[in-house]
């Protein structure tokens, strides 16, 4: 942060301080599942712990998007029927909703904001199955995908005023958002949510990803190729809102894994239909209290 201000400094350090702390029965799922040889009735103790994600989780496995043939009553059914990755996806979406904002003054749509990620993450996950075999985790490209643009839920939030000014600047001016963040915040999302991934104790990997984003000049890495270019074809599909739409001038983020050609990576990628699906199902039971 040396490039900011000290006031500007001060003020996006007390924003992200106000944030709600991430939970930490999600933070030992992700810690337990590291591990590959992590049994299922470990992570199910941590999540029978928290009877709202519990609740949840029942929920959306006994929604008609599933169709099991008898209704599942407890979590360790879910991880049978669902398995343990799909468990930990879930418990880690619950926890990003349940932090946003109802409202905001921002003229930010948060319910939009929410499936745009979630659209990301899934798609950015098996980018990583596709194209990056062993160089970079699908569950940790998921993880990045989801949080990648939380600090715009920062910005919403604690500097309204100032990312409402941002978001009609990108308009007004053809920007992309984090170029007028920057022109009229003085930082970009990317910045606010690297700070917000660190406090809540994410891995140096996942923040740098999550800093540098929108940085062409950072060293990238699978998992930030895999992040790149999910967002734009998200973007570029026009599912969900991350309040910086997609510009026909854009070229593709990660030419030397993906090719050069967005059309062909679509293709390549395959429908999305039940990527988007699943996110749509999951921003509804996630929003409710």
């Amino acid at each position: 942060m040396s490039a900011l201000t000290p006031e500007l400094e001060r003020k996006l350090g007390a924003a992200v301080e106000r944030m709600p702390a991430f939970p930490r029965s999600v933070q030992k799922i992700l810690e337990l599942t590291r591990d590959i040889n992590c049994r299922p009735k470990e992570v199910v103790a941590v999540i029978e712990k928290d009877p709202v994600m519990t609740v949840k989780i029942l929920k959306i496995i006994n929604s008609a998007y599933y169709s099991l043939p008898s209704r599942i009553t407890s979590v360790g059914q879910s991880v049978v029927y669902l398995g343990i990755n799909t468990i930990k996806n879930l418990a880690l979406g619950f926890a990003a909703a349940g932090i946003l904002p109802r409202m905001n003054t921002a003229g930010f749509d948060i319910q939009r904001y929410l499936l745009h990620s979630l659209v990301v993450a899934g798609t950015a996950r098996q980018l990583a199955t596709q194209s990056a075999r062993g160089e970079a985790d699908p569950g940790d490209c998921y993880i990045a995908g989801l949080l990648h643009d939380f600090g715009k839920v920062v910005f919403a939030q604690f500097l309204p005023a100032e990312f409402h000014d941002a978001l009609s600047h990108a308009v007004e001016h053809a920007l992309p958002l984090h170029q007028a963040e920057k022109a009229v915040i003085g930082v970009d999302h990317g910045l606010a949510g690297a700070l917000l991934a660190k406090r809540w104790a994410f891995s140096g990997e996942l923040v740098d990803c999550i800093r540098d984003h929108h940085n062409p000049l950072a060293e990238p890495s699978a998992m930030m190729d895999c992040l790149r270019v999910a967002d734009q074809v998200v973007r570029l599909r026009e599912i969900g809102d991350s309040g910086n739409p997609w510009r026909a001038t854009e070229a593709p983020a990660a030419p030397l894994r993906f090719g050069d050609d967005m059309e062909v990576i679509i293709v390549k990628l395959g429908s999305l239909d039940k990527i988007a699906e699943d996110a749509m199902m999951f921003a509804q039971v996630g929003k409710e209290q």
